[in-house]
């Protein structure tokens, strides 16, 4: 599955942004999906890549518990099951290079929206206060959580929507993550992209994700999130450029 020494350098960079992504540095993850997309194809990389993400969810989760509740997770459970069932079908039915320009568009698409946050705050406010952005969200997130594991951005706007104390919403981003990438394992399962033998790649990753968390924790209040952010975006967009060309 991952051959030398340069594709388990670069599986456990992945890993090691997604401990990131779960320790605040959001835009982190998009790189990430880039890395495991060229490294097992776009149809396989979510389904490998999710045993990495359950564990990095149960890794920060504790930190959170006494945030947030369940209830508002489950307001948005609904619309976002109708989400993961378009993105399954979708992986079940495009071909890999079709899949490929999808995730790749779908990065794009991401980095607009992290852009637009952090450009025009405003904007997006107003768009979150729509009655209708909630099932919209929960849709959005569902699809893109499934086929790429990258729902954060759209998650985050979200929870613009709420207005609620910082904390509460990191409560019920924690609670929304974990239990969604638990429903997406047997989901993964019928597609053929969890393993034995991906299994078995996850776990000789799986420090990769502790030592992300574990700098990322370190690195936040020590570099400036916004110049962190710029520079990370940079990375996946060239990433995702050439996921288009090849």
């Amino acid at each position: 599955m991952l051959e030398g020494w340069e594709a388990w350098s670069l599986a456990l960079f992945a890993a090691f942004c997604i401990g990131m992504a779960k320790s605040g540095f959001s835009g982190t993850s998009l790189i990430s999906v880039a890395i495991f997309t060229q490294l097992f194809g776009a149809k396989a990389q979510a389904g490998f890549a999710l045993p990495l993400l359950i564990l990095a969810d149960v890794c920060v989760f504790p930190a959170f518990r006494k945030h947030g509740n369940w209830r508002d997770v489950g307001k948005l459970l609904p619309a976002t099951l109708v989400g993961l069932g378009i993105g399954w079908w979708l992986l079940g039915n495009v071909d890999e290079q079709f899949a490929k320009h999808l995730i790749a568009g779908l990065i794009f698409l991401l980095l607009g929206l992290q852009s637009l946050r952090v450009l025009r705050p405003g904007l997006l406010e107003r768009v979150a206060d729509h009655r209708a952005f909630g099932t919209a969200a929960g849709v959005a997130a569902g699809t893109t959580t499934m086929l790429a594991n990258a729902a954060g951005p759209v998650f985050q706007l979200y929870l613009l929507s709420r207005r609620m104390p910082k904390m509460e919403l990191i409560g019920i981003g924690a609670r929304f993550f974990l239990l969604v990438n638990l429903i997406k394992v047997p989901l993964n399962q019928n597609l053929g992209s969890l393993t034995a033998e991906s299994l078995l790649a996850d776990l000789k990753l799986a420090p990769g994700i502790v030592a992300g968390i574990l700098f990322g924790r370190a690195l936040l209040h020590r570099v400036p999130q916004k110049a962190f952010e710029w520079m990370i975006l940079g990375f996946a967009s060239v990433a995702a450029i050439r996921m288009l060309v090849a």
